[in-house]
């Protein structure tokens, strides 16, 4: 007889690791972690620059830890590092490079598709992709022959290139400060103030624009060009600049495709709408950063998890 599994956890970030765990601490033991990637926690690993600040109360939401999960202030490597003993604590192995590309209610039970083919069942799901894993690219087109210049994050940034790092918020600021120590770096953003970014990275800022970073603040880019394998930058101010390598910042973008095939009823923002974590789809569950407009907590994001489980734990 096929296997069906009480709960089909999608996504190995916080919320979808504090799940299982939280799932398993309740008595919880028939279940399954898909990730999409070969380790949990991608958006960390993938957006975060090494060492960077992780904040439990994250631009200054005070959180109340309420399950089983000791999180505290540290930094991306410290963060990864809880993460790996508590997976190993609880002995979940989550099913790596498993993208799930629709979830379907049959019959009361949920058959989960990837796009390797394979089928799942469960009796209850949670959804908790990041949006980081789609991040928001520019309204205007990028000459396919730049693709390989512009990057979201800063993993392939090397010493001596000239870098533009474009956004407003925690993770532009981060990443422009940083590459200003090893490179030459400017940051462009629309606006002049700098109105998302919390107290730490205000201050490294300011440090870093008097040091080595410039800045062109104020204006937007209209468009790119590809000029002799560089990456023109046309500016709506009449200017315009070179870089070899381009860097956006500036948000992600929730899965709506993904979010459709799985019937969901979003509200004008495009966020699941959901009542104490369940979905418009009876025994769905959404958590994590998937359901904030203004950026992700990981300390949220493990209460959610601790939630959504103790819910399903009241319907089993």
């Amino acid at each position: 007889m096929e296997k069906i599994y009480d709960i089909a956890i999608i996504g190995a970030g916080p919320g979808g690791i504090a799940t299982s765990i939280e799932s398993k601490v309740l008595g919880i033991d028939n279940t399954i972690l898909f990730e999409k990637t070969s380790e949990h926690s991608a958006t960390i690993r993938k957006f975060y620059k090494d060492g960077k600040r992780v904040d439990k109360d994250y631009k200054g939401q005070v959180v109340d830890l309420k399950g089983s999960i000791d999180f505290c202030d540290g930094d991306k490597e410290g963060s990864l590092a809880l993460f790996d003993s508590l997976l190993e604590k609880y002995q979940i192995m989550p099913k790596y490079n498993t993208d799930i590309e629709k979830v379907v209610k049959k019959d009361g039970v949920f058959e989960i598709s990837s796009t390797n083919n394979e089928i799942f069942h469960a009796k209850f799901v949670v959804i908790s992709i990041g949006k980081m894993g789609q991040p928001n690219k520019p309204d205007y087109k990028i000459p396919p022959t730049l693709l390989k210049k512009v990057t979201y994050n800063v993993n392939g940034i090397t010493e001596g290139e000239k870098v533009l790092v474009v956004g407003g918020g925690n993770s532009a600021v981060e990443y422009a400060t940083a590459l200003a120590e090893m490179t030459d770096t400017t940051l462009n953003y629309r606006r002049k103030e700098f109105n998302r970014i919390n107290e730490i990275n205000a201050k490294n800022l300011e440090e870093s624009m008097q040091k080595n970073l410039k800045t062109k603040l104020g204006v937007n880019i209209e468009k790119l060009e590809d000029v002799d394998s560089k990456a023109m930058v046309y500016y709506d101010d009449g200017t315009s600049e070179s870089f070899d390598k381009i860097v956006y910042a500036i948000g992600g973008a929730v899965p709506l495709d993904f979010l459709k095939k799985c019937g969901l009823e979003l509200d004008e923002n495009g966020l699941p709408i959901t009542k104490d974590f369940e979905s418009s789809v009876e025994n769905m569950f959404v958590v994590g950063d998937i359901l904030s407009k203004n950026g992700a907590s990981i300390a949220i994001a493990l209460n959610q998890g601790y939630e959504a489980a103790l819910k399903i734990k009241s319907k089993i």
